[in-house]
């Protein structure tokens, strides 16, 4: 990272912290969530709508929040966030009586809102704490932040399979929450107070992308996430507990490090890429796009045609992992770039409703495909998602440069 202004480098560093904390917590709950209602008895279906609320309230918060924090400050809402995530986990430390399917369901729900908020606080943040025209210097700083996020949950799956083996679900979450409310009292404290906040008044109509780079931009990124939680949410760790005879740790560990490496290859994406000198046109998101669906389609093939054994499978799936982590990073390089300068929560907010969408139609199907004809089934589902981003990547390749 080059020299930038001191206080930028503060808040930067503010605002990862407080990621990186909310993910952490994040990760560790859904994968508690995942493994404890499966130890209970619950099918894969029934898991999957634990997560519907978490996915639908996320497409919900995007918008609003957007709006929210180009009003009254990124600051604001990602301590909003915090707050949400600490009332979520507080609402499962009852009896075990009361984690009723409705209960945890409108717990999840107030997580994905506080997810979201934050997701979309920091990401819009980093805007503002930069610059116009210093795509080199924001690219390496979101491909840090996202990357470095993801890691972080990549050991708050870990973390989460490990509570509740050694400690049981109620002292996991209460730890949880632990964290959060530190995370909390830190971000009130220092965080920049009108962090991101629109100089005019922003409108709510706004928070409707108007712009073809951004509307095509923000389908690629639905399809694109919708085809990696088809198998990845649900029909994976169930496959790999019910199919290959792991156990809970086991499960937490393999998510922990698949994810930790699709963090690690995202934060170093603009290293990968020596080239990138200038704004991108959008040619990137097609190649890379790519060699994505032709992981996915091996690996699609090749459990429809042969019964492979647990170590092919998470070799095939670390594959497929280096190319999604490639192409996460740079979509998130571009919904940075091409938001506009002034209030850019209303453009990114709108780019991870659908992101969130993506997650929401992904999680459904999961849940809904595994159950009735298996993992293939996921996987096949997946390829034909992924087949819809190259088609609309297509549309990214031909579109102008980012000013």
């Amino acid at each position: 990272m080059t020299a930038a202004d001191p206080t930028a480098l503060r808040q930067y560093s503010l605002i990862t912290l407080n990621y990186w904390a909310f993910t952490l917590t994040d990760g560790a709950l859904r994968m508690l969530i995942v493994l404890y209602f499966y130890q209970l008895g619950y099918d894969a279906l029934a898991i999957a709508w634990l997560f519907l609320f978490y996915e639908l309230f996320g497409v919900i918060t995007n918008l609003v929040g957007g709006w929210l924090g180009a009003r009254i400050g990124l600051n604001r809402t990602m301590n909003l966030g915090l707050l949400c995530q600490a009332i979520a986990l507080g609402a499962l430390l009852v009896p075990d009586a009361w984690l009723t399917l409705g209960w945890v369901m409108a717990a999840q729900a107030l997580s994905g809102v506080a997810k979201d908020l934050n997701k979309m606080s920091a990401k819009a943040g980093l805007k503002s704490l930069l610059p116009a025209g210093q795509h080199q210097r924001l690219f390496r700083w979101v491909a840090a932040l996202t990357g470095s996020k993801n890691t972080l949950k990549g050991v708050g799956f870990f973390l989460g399979g490990f509570l509740l083996w050694s400690v049981g679900f109620w002292w996991a979450i209460a730890s949880l929450l632990m964290i959060i409310l530190a995370a909390g009292c830190a971000s009130i404290l220092f965080l920049q107070s009108d962090l991101g906040k629109s100089r005019a008044r922003a409108k709510f109509s706004q928070v409707f992308a108007n712009s073809a780079p951004l509307n095509w931009l923000s389908l690629a990124r639905l399809c694109l996430f919708a085809a990696r939680d088809v198998w990845f949410v649900v029909a994976l760790p169930i496959s790999l507990a019910s199919r290959y005879g792991w156990s809970h740790s086991q499960v937490g560990a393999f998510f922990a490090l698949w994810i930790i490496g699709y963090g690690v290859v995202q934060g170093f994406t603009p290293q990968l890429l020596m080239n990138f000198s200038q704004p991108t046109d959008g040619r990137r998101a097609f190649w890379a796009a790519l060699p994505l669906f032709a992981a996915m389609l091996l690996l699609f093939g090749l459990t429809l045609t042969l019964e492979i054994s647990a170590a092919v499978l998470t070799l095939l799936l670390c594959l497929f992992g280096l190319f999604f982590a490639i192409n996460s990073s740079i979509h998130s390089y571009l919904i940075v770039a091409w938001a506009r300068s002034d209030g850019a929560s209303l453009d990114v907010g709108f780019y991870y409703m659908s992101n969130a969408m993506g997650r929401l139609i992904g999680t459904v199907l999961s849940g809904y495909l595994y159950v009735q004809y298996g993992l293939t089934a996921c996987l096949l589902a997946s390829t034909a998602l992924l087949a819809a981003v190259i088609l609309i990547s297509l549309r990214l390749k031909r579109l102008p440069a980012a000013q």
